[in-house]
């Protein structure tokens, strides 16, 4: 049988998933397979049931419909006249009539001939001791009935599923009243007629239902495996081929390297929006960026810049772009992350040099004074050759001149002077130093006549970088300009403090700015350096940098003259505005370090 083919399918494949399941179990296959067969399992189980389910409804709705027809038959002869007043007739009688005459009376007719129009297993019908009228087999006629009539003959209708002695079958009996005129008396029990239909005959009509739903089960299957390997695929793309061991794996390893490192990570997925960012990001930019979309995070827009569509895979060159956040200066760098040719998103990274430029600038003023320093040993020298000399020539007043003149001045002139009017040392050194790499190419660093510095900056780190910038661009102005009416090329600076707050004007004897918009200089990238002068990370970051540090606090970095061919050249002014003491300690608590309070430190 058809339907008996798709079971046994069914049944196959059930089988074949519960081998392959016990091996994944043991850890031969991969969790991927492992889901794949796990979903084919439930939904085969799923199908099967549902099947079942349905051919047992199936089957029960056979057996009742077989159940009514045979009752149905049932009433309808129970209520022919000649069947009702024969029966009635013969159990009025002594006895039973002999086989041969009940074959060839009209109760075994009526009884033989509703059996041939319904396909009925049989028609029996008897009296009112359950003795046979009726029967397919006409050898059985006189016979008590193989079940029993007591149902029936009490006058209740019945439905029944046994074995007879035509087999198995199901079927209804029905009691046969008498008529009118009859000696038992109208509507007395004389009989019943018992219908039967074989039960192979039911189980014939279940052939094509469970046709029907075999194959609405093996297509539903192959619907339900389709789905689970596209689901597999998807699984499997998603998790990048990993195993879930190997992701714990990775999230471990991810914890362990994002919370141990000092630089900040900002993970940013295929949809733009950040992924993940660790302490030291947080910490960096201010804010905790995860969930958020990437270009409107509430960060600078030249960090959401990095990870432009346009920037290549390597968008730093391996030097990072250096940006103000808050109270930090960064240096932030971007890279695609790309696994199995599939672009999975970027990755940022942030690195804090706040502290490191202010090292830096500490250790070029360090560099220039040992310059100085060297060269003062070497001059000092000779001022002393000079002295043994005219002491051999007994030359003893010049001698002594020679010696006041080296006690009062020094082996070598300080290149900066007046620098008694700054009362902080380090910018002492910063500018005496500056003023020695002037010195060395041809240009004459001074302060200006309003300079007045009584404290210590309150923004030491701040101060070196913009005031180095500025001064570092007014030298470079000197030397390319042209030298004032006195054939000398200058820088002069002018520093004046207010509390936390110091005021820097920086001029130079150069031409000036040309015909360049003053805000364009301070654009990221924009040199007015030859091109032979250009180095990585140097021009065209200045001047924007210092403005970015002088703004962060309140202040700011402007052009106040741009100068003129022949000279003066262009004037900067800066404010440059440090945290005051409960400024500082607020910072501190914020940022969850201790430290003694003072006036110096990063502003």
């Amino acid at each position: 049988m058809p339907a008996l083919a798709d079971l046994l399918l069914i049944r196959r494949v059930l089988r074949i998933l519960l081998t392959a399941w016990n091996r994944a179990y043991d850890g031969q296959m991969r969790f991927s397979t492992r889901t794949l067969l796990l979903q084919v399992g439930a939904v085969a189980l799923a199908v099967v049931l549902a099947a079942g389910a349905h051919l047992w409804l199936a089957y029960e709705r056979l057996w009742t419909e077989a159940e009514q027809n045979a009752l149905t038959l049932g009433r309808t002869l129970a209520s022919d006249p000649v069947l009702r007043r024969t029966t009635a007739q013969i159990a009025a009688g002594a006895g039973t009539p002999p086989p041969a005459e009940l074959a060839s009376g009209p109760v075994m007719a009526a009884a033989e001939s509703a059996r041939a129009s319904t396909g009925a297993l049989f028609v029996v019908v008897t009296d009112e001791e359950g003795l046979r009228l009726a029967h397919p087999d006409p050898a059985r006629l006189g016979e008590r009935v193989s079940t029993p009539p007591d149902v029936a003959l009490s006058g209740r209708e019945e439905t029944t599923r046994n074995t007879g002695t035509l087999g198995p079958s199901v079927g209804a009996k029905v009691p046969v009243h008498a008529p009118a005129g009859a000696p038992q008396g109208e509507g007395s029990v004389v009989g019943e007629v018992s219908v039967g239909y074989a039960r192979s005959g039911v189980a014939e009509g279940l052939g094509a239902d469970a046709l029907a739903v075999g194959s609405t089960a093996v297509l539903a299957l192959a619907a339900g495996v389709v789905a689970s390997l596209a689901l597999r695929r998807r699984l499997a793309r998603l998790t990048l081929g990993l195993e879930p061991e190997d992701i714990g794996t990775l999230v471990q390893d991810q914890e362990a390297v994002l919370r141990g490192i000092d630089e900040g990570v900002v993970g940013v997925g295929r949809d733009g929006r950040v992924t993940v960012a660790n302490d030291a990001a947080r910490r960096f930019l201010g804010v905790d960026l995860t969930g958020e979309r990437w270009d409107s995070a509430s960060v600078p827009a030249e960090l959401r810049e990095l990870t432009a569509g346009d920037v290549p895979a390597e968008a730093d060159g391996g030097t990072g772009r250096q940006l103000v956040v808050g109270e930090r200066v960064l240096v932030a760098s971007a890279r695609r992350v790309v696994h199995a040719r599939e672009e999975l998103g970027w990755v940022v990274m942030l690195r804090d040099r706040t502290e490191l430029r202010g090292l830096t600038r500490q250790l070029d003023a360090v560099g220039a004074l040992s310059e100085a320093l060297r060269a003062q040993r070497h001059e000092f020298s000779n001022q002393v050759h000079t002295v043994a000399g005219l002491l051999d020539l007994g030359e003893v007043a010049e001698a002594r001149s020679v010696l006041g003149r080296l006690g009062a001045t020094g082996p070598l002139s300080f290149p900066l002077e007046q620098a008694e009017l700054l009362g902080d040392p380090s910018l002492q050194a910063f500018l005496g130093a500056k003023g020695i790499e002037a010195s060395e190419r041809g240009v004459v660093l001074r302060l200006g006549a309003e300079t007045l510095v009584r404290n210590p900056v309150a923004a030491a780190q701040d101060v070196t970088t913009v005031l180095g910038n500025l001064v570092d661009n007014a030298v470079r102005a000197a030397v390319a300009g042209s030298p004032d009416a006195g054939g000398e090329r200058w820088v002069e600076v002018e520093l004046l403090d207010d509390g936390p707050t110091l005021h820097v004007v920086v001029a130079d004897s150069g031409d000036g700015i040309g015909g360049i918009e003053p805000e364009q200089l301070f654009e990221r990238g924009f040199t007015t350096a030859p091109p032979a002068a250009e180095q990585p990370g140097g021009h065209g970051l200045g001047l924007h940098l210092s403005r970015q540090l002088a703004r962060r606090h309140g202040g700011d970095v402007w052009v106040i003259s741009p100068g003129r061919p022949g000279g003066p050249g262009a004037v900067f002014g800066a404010r440059i505005v440090g945290l005051t003491d409960e400024e500082k300690a607020d910072r501190d608590s914020r940022l969850g370090r201790a430290g003694p309070r003072g006036r110096t430190g990063n502003g």
